[in-house]
């Protein structure tokens, strides 16, 4: 394989997409959910654009610079075609899922833990601890 830092960005979001996708899902059965109408209506809040977006500003400053690095090449990267929402939202959720695909690819198993953890308190509307 490649190395990460060779690949494009889309790439990279590419792989996040799909490992940020199955947290997701896994999560979700983890806290009960078993309804499959329920599983996609909760699953949509965490995957969609304006959360990642969101996730992405709560994040950023807490990221070393190689991972900030990976968020920027990824946020400006030109490719796909946003579907309900803003370019600037979808630009920044593809830099979040470039960053997912960075730690999926570079083993950092507890960095993508820690993002996803603070994914969660966001969405149950706790505070995001540092």
């Amino acid at each position: 394989m490649r190395n990460w830092q060779e690949m494009n960005a889309l790439t990279l979001a590419y792989l996040g997409d799909a490992v940020y996708e199955l947290w997701v899902r896994t999560h979700l059965l983890e806290l009960g959910h078993e309804r499959v109408k329920e599983l996609h209506k909760q699953a949509v809040n965490y995957v969609r654009a304006g959360t990642q977006a969101q996730v992405l500003h709560a994040l950023f400053p807490e990221l070393d610079e190689v991972e900030q690095q990976v968020v920027i090449r990824g946020r400006n990267t030109k490719g796909g075609h946003p579907k309900n929402v803003d370019v600037v939202t979808y630009r920044h959720a593809t830099g979040f899922e470039s960053l997912v695909g960075y730690w999926q690819l570079s083993g950092q198993t507890d960095r993508m833990k820690w993002a996803f953890a603070k994914v969660d308190q966001m969405l149950r509307g706790e505070e995001v601890i540092k």
